[in-house]
């Protein structure tokens, strides 16, 4: 991503389209998001070879994933599971559980439905399951701050939902100044006009997972992910944060 933005910054490009996930809460100097577009799925799949879901896994099945925010959670949900490390592009991650290289995978259901392999899907995971990822299912696009042509072509792809959803989930992931070594999950989802907005922070062998939520008006997207990152630092996230440094 650094090598984008400095392309973005020399003007070697005008945008940038970045998976919001894996977007910084803080942007470099002179670069801003001109717009989030409609939201995918935003929950995490379990993707196994046998097509056994979560609860009904052998004990002892290997399940890969890389991400401590994953790994976390089925510890706590499946202490008794075997969680691997699985690298490598969606194409390969199939692949290693198709030829037995593990059993299962956790992998995020946006990427699996934007490049066709939905119908590998053999359980999309509750948020209660499983919180996703700040950002997840959500795509950024990144332009010059200063750039207002680029601003204005940008705005027509912008979802209002998604804005504000992402919205409560970056505030609540700035404030909570989360490193990628600490299991961090955030989810807003809008219902019936309230902001619901849900946070989880934990140690990565699931001994210790903290969970807070907050309800509010969209109006007030940022300050609920500031309130719900104030709720979760009250109740020992802070020393959770310490420990991985």
């Amino acid at each position: 991503m650094k090598e984008i933005e400095e392309a973005l910054l020399q003007g070697a490009i005008d945008l940038a389209v970045h998976s919001l996930k894996d977007v910084p809460a803080e942007l470099a100097e002179g670069l801003v998001l001109a717009a989030i577009p409609d939201r995918a799925d935003n929950r995490d799949a379990l993707v196994s070879r046998d097509g056994a879901r979560l609860a009904d896994l052998p004990a002892g099945a290997r399940v890969g994933t890389t991400s401590l925010r994953r790994v976390c959670q089925v510890h706590a949900l499946r202490p008794d599971l075997c969680l691997e490390p699985l690298r490598g592009n969606l194409d390969t991650r199939l692949r290693k559980v198709a030829d037995g290289v593990v059993d299962a995978a956790i992998l995020a259901c946006a990427g699996l439905d934007r490049l066709g392999f939905a119908d590998r899907i053999t359980e999309r995971l509750s948020i209660e399951q499983m919180l996703p990822a700040i950002g997840q299912g959500a795509l950024a696009i990144e332009i010059r701050e200063t750039d207002q042509r680029s601003k204005l072509l940008c705005r027509s792809l912008a979802s209002a939902e998604a804005e504000i959803t992402v919205t409560a989930e970056r505030a609540l992931l700035r404030h909570l100044g989360a490193g990628c070594r600490t299991p961090v999950a955030g989810c807003a989802l809008v219902r019936q006009g309230q902001l619901h907005v849900h946070g989880l922070v934990g140690r990565p062998d699931g001994t210790v997972i903290l969970r807070e939520s907050v309800t509010g008006p969209t109006k007030r997207a940022e300050a609920l992910g500031i309130d719900l990152a104030e709720a979760l630092l009250a109740h020992g996230a802070d020393r959770i944060l310490a420990e991985s440094g």
